[in-house]
């Protein structure tokens, strides 16, 4: 009977558990300011980088030439 208490104590310990949830909430945000830091400063050095994108896209789904 002790095996299942510490095994329950186990799983309700790992259930109230926040800490990976607050590394991952950080990690994202992290994430989301450094793409739009990216695009800002693409923008403000006058090149738009959805459109290099899409060119690549098409030009690799459309066999016209290399994909790189």
């Amino acid at each position: 009977m002790d095996i299942v208490k510490t095994m329950t104590a186990l799983a309700v310990g790992f259930a109230r558990e926040d800490a990976g949830s607050q590394v991952v909430e950080y990690g994202l945000v992290i994430a989301l300011v450094s793409i739009a830091l990216a695009l800002g400063l693409a923008r403000i050095a006058g090149t738009d980088p959805f459109s290099a994108l899409v060119t690549r896209i098409a030009t690799c789904l459309g066999g016209t030439g290399t994909c790189t």
